[in-house]
């Protein structure tokens, strides 16, 4: 679809987000901040004085749009338009291979010991409920005064 000869009602039933996409989508370059909107308000035939309102809100949703990248040169594209490298830096895999292999198996524990571990966990939660006791209910009447 191509925005620059759509009708002006057709338009406005787009979002300004849309209407960049197709932009972008047109042109195959990218775009700053400002012409990019420049062009959207100049196809909606919205004011400069509107436009300049307008524009840090069409910046925030270009930034939260999964279509848009902004790229090192500040300006906006496409991201379909850019492909994400990938580095797999294997020395670090063979390192984690060597180390698991070196490692030696811990013994498991008995059931004794597990269970004995486990006795002195619950003793440390009983001293936490005393703890507990000394604390009081106050009202929002009694937090104002």
């Amino acid at each position: 679809m191509n925005v620059r000869q759509m009708p002006l009602e057709d338009l406005e039933l787009l979002s300004y987000t849309d209407i960049a996409y197709e932009l972008l989508k047109l042109d195959k370059k990218s775009k700053k901040t400002n012409d990019l909107f420049k062009e959207v308000c100049n196809l909606l035939q919205i004011s400069e004085d509107n436009m300049l309102d307008m524009i840090g809100d069409f910046y925030t949703t270009l930034t939260t749009d999964k279509r848009f990248i902004l790229l090192d040169t500040a300006e906006w594209d496409l991201r379909d338009a850019h492909s994400v490298k990938t580095i797999i830096d294997d020395e670090e895999d063979e390192e984690a291979d060597d180390e698991e292999e070196e490692t030696e198996e811990e013994p498991e524990e008995t059931e004794d010991e597990a269970v004995t571990d486990n006795i002195e966990d619950f003793d440390d939660q009983d001293d936490d409920m005393d703890d507990l006791e000394d604390l009081a209910i106050v009202s929002e009447e009694e937090m104002d005064e």
